[in-house]
Parts: C-alpha cells; structure tokens; sequence
C-alpha cells in the first residue's frame, strides 16, 4: 500500500481543522433530560421540534450578564458543553464533541445580535443529532467496516483509493465494496464524496481558508468539480454557503482551524 505523506501542506491543513486545542473550561452537567437525550440518542426530527422555541426567548434563563447579548453567548456556551458531555457519554469522540463546542462557542463570542444566537443555537443541536445518528449508526458495523470508515476519515485530504482500504481492511477490492454497501446501503466511493463534502461544509463555515484551498486540502480533482458536487449535496455553491453564514453575523476571522 502507498505510504502517505503526514508532513504535507494538505495533511496539516487538514488535521489542524480537525484537531484543535481544547483549553475552554467547560460548565457542570446538568441537562434538561429530553432536550439532551434526543440530541444525544441521534434524533434528528425530536431534535428539530425542541429548537422551534427560540433559544433567547426561553424560560428560566438565568442573568449571567449586565449585557442581555453577552448572558445569551454564556447560555449557549454552557449549553454547547452540556451537549458535549452527553454526546460524549453515547459514544461520541471526546475530541469530536468538544472540538464542536469550541466551534459553536467561537461563534456565539462572534454574534451581534440574538438571531443570530438563535439560527447558531439550532444549527449546532442539529449537527450534533446529525453527527449522533452516524456515530450509532456506525456502531452496528462490523469491525472490519467500521475500520474502513475510519481510515476514510483520517485520509481525507487525499484521493483514497479502494486498494488502500481493501488493502488496510484485509480484503479483496471485490469483497470490500459488495461487504461495504451492504452494511452501509452506500458505495465506497459515494460515502467518500459524502464525507469530504460535509467536511468542506464544515471548513467554510468554520474556518477563513478559501475555497480553492479547501477543494485541494480535501484532494478534489479540481475546483470546478468540487463546486459541482457540493451544490449537488447542499443545494448551494460553496461561495453561497460562506456567505449565507458570514451574513448571520459570524465572520471567517472567527476561528482558523
């Protein structure tokens, strides 16, 4: 198997957007038991319905501050960790979980105004349900798949290739593609895309690097061809989705992973 290249511009670029450090001192556990568990148990529909209520508009928020915006980026703060900690406890990556939280807390430091703590607040209940329901789904695999998702992950600021993970998993080419989509209902190479697309998601909304760096960051042909994927998936060009979340009142500055 081709040894990949950890030193590369595209490796590091890749693993400092993944891997950050964690110094934020994160608040006591103490959830609100349904709101919590539906994020936690990877509920995505529950989930949706407990965020129509509008988060700075909610009962029992304690002052926390003379300023009423800067009482809001504590609750969402304190709620992001809480979040965390329950992910954490289902089974998610502590380095994912709180990663995330440091994400959502950058951006709550950044709002301007309580709409935008509100669309943050439900953009980041709903990523953790989203990225719960993959981890539980992920824990039904077999050993032998669940190694292959997670050499995709590692490796994708390259073109991964199937004879690489067929190799990495111990199998045929053949075997591994017919075992894959029958566990996964996915093809190899559309779980790929799919995974390199969410995480390009992710770096424009979270990140200052510019599209012609993600697209080769993530290994993409070319840029035209990861435009052309990405608005198939999101329904938006990668420009579009900057924009839409630089106009919520977060900045690109925000947070350089």
């Amino acid at each position: 198997m081709e040894q990949q290249n950890n030193s590369s511009p595209s490796k590091r670029s890749y693993i400092q957007f993944i891997n950050r450090d964690k110094d934020f001192r994160r608040a006591d556990y103490k959830p609100e038991q349904d709101f919590y568990a539906c994020i936690a148990e990877g509920d995505i529909e529950r989930t949706r319905l407990f965020t129509q209520q509008k988060f700075t508009r909610k009962e029992g928020l304690g002052v926390l501050s003379k300023d009423p915006l800067q009482s809001m980026r504590y609750h969402l703060a304190i709620t992001a960790a809480l979040i965390a900690r329950g992910c954490i406890a289902m089974g998610m990556e502590h380095s994912l979980a709180y990663d995330l939280s440091d994400y959502y807390i950058q951006h709550a430091d950044a709002a301007r105004d309580t709409a935008s703590i509100d669309e943050l607040h439900t953009r980041m209940c709903l990523d953790y349900a989203g990225r719960m329901k993959e981890t539980r789904r992920r824990n039904v695999l077999s050993s032998r798949i669940a190694k292959v998702v997670d050499y995709i992950y590692d490796h994708l600021h390259t073109r991964i290739r199937l004879a690489d993970l067929a190799a990495n998993a111990g199998v045929s080419p053949e075997h591994l593609s017919r075992t894959f989509r029958a566990e996964t209902g996915k093809t190899i190479t559309d779980y790929i895309l799919e995974q390199k697309l969410e995480t390009a998601a992710n770096m424009l909304r979270y990140s200052d690097y510019n599209i012609a760096e993600i697209s080769s960051i993530l290994a993409f042909a070319d840029q035209s061809y990861f435009t052309k994927k990405f608005r198939q998936r999101f329904g938006k060009t990668p420009a579009e989705l900057r924009f839409h979340n630089n106009g919520n009142g977060f900045t690109k500055k925000a947070g350089k992973y």
